[in-house]
């Protein structure tokens, strides 16, 4: 995957990232870095009780991870994030799951301004088995190609 520009986005084109393995070791430091002491996320003993049947990650995890693995579309284009709509969860993420996250580019129009244009990218997280456990819509401003020169 490489970084792209604006005009480089077809909408409807679907782009894959790679997979990774989520351990327990990174739910745990994720939940100390951002101070979650909910005992669905840290307590194991509490968690089979629930409906879950055990520990899951929370879902600012989710959306983190997936972030970062679309980060190397972004690498020198982004101008800005402009909002973030629809995020929906669809089933947890446990220890132990794969996940990839799968960029479908929704919509895109230029910019009033010529060196940027604004994409709608919606960000769709499957586990190991195709299941897709999270969606979100990002829209962004992203650098456009240089008319008449090399890609800035």
């Amino acid at each position: 995957m490489q970084t792209r520009y604006f005009d480089d986005f077809v909408v409807g084109e679907r782009i894959r990232t790679y997979s990774r393995t989520i351990t327990e070791g990174e739910i745990a430091q994720f939940c100390n870095f951002v101070g979650y002491h909910v005992p669905l996320f840290i307590d194991e003993e509490f968690a089979k009780t629930t409906r879950y049947g055990g520990r899951i990650a929370p879902s600012s995890l989710i959306m983190s991870v997936s972030t970062g693995m679309t980060e190397k579309l972004f690498h020198n284009n982004m101008v800005a994030l402009v909002a973030v709509e629809r995020g929906r969860f669809y089933l947890p993420l446990r220890a132990g799951d794969t996940i990839r996250t799968e960029v479908v580019i929704v919509d895109k129009k230029r910019s009033t301004q010529d060196d940027r244009g604004i994409v709608t990218f919606r960000d769709q997280v499957f586990n190991q088995r195709d299941e897709m456990i999270f969606e979100i819509d990002k829209i962004a401003l992203i650098q456009r190609i240089a008319p008449d020169g090399p890609r800035s």
